[in-house]
């Protein structure tokens, strides 16, 4: 979780249990009543503390997605990458046999 949303969740928990409380403590209306406001106050902030987590949800999974095109994209570069430099060694490697079999046949005479 991003600290910026981690930060956002807290305030609004943080926000819902202070209004509550305070909520409660001036309430002019009979204890029926204040109930009444508050479970209707936790069914908001419980819709809006679901639309969060829906939100974190979708962008941590966009977020995942993105990283594993990033990571097959790197991993086809460095493919493409060690193909090239087998090949550059396969060629260095074949020089380096001829030479050896050019002196082996002078030190053969």
């Amino acid at each position: 979780m991003s600290n910026n949303t981690g930060n956002t969740l807290l305030a609004l928990l943080t926000g819902a249990i202070i209004g509550a409380g305070v909520g409660i403590l001036f309430a002019p209306d009979k204890g029926s009543k204040t109930r009444g406001k508050i479970k209707d106050g936790y069914k908001v902030a419980e819709k809006d503390l679901k639309k969060k987590i829906d939100h974190l949800s979708e962008e941590v999974k966009n977020k995942f997605t993105t990283a594993k095109i990033d990571l097959e994209g790197s991993y086809e570069d460095l493919l493409s990458k060690m193909s090239y430099k087998t090949e550059d060694i396969i060629s260095f490697l074949e020089i380096k046999l001829a030479e050896l079999k050019n002196k082996n046949a002078k030190l053969q005479k």
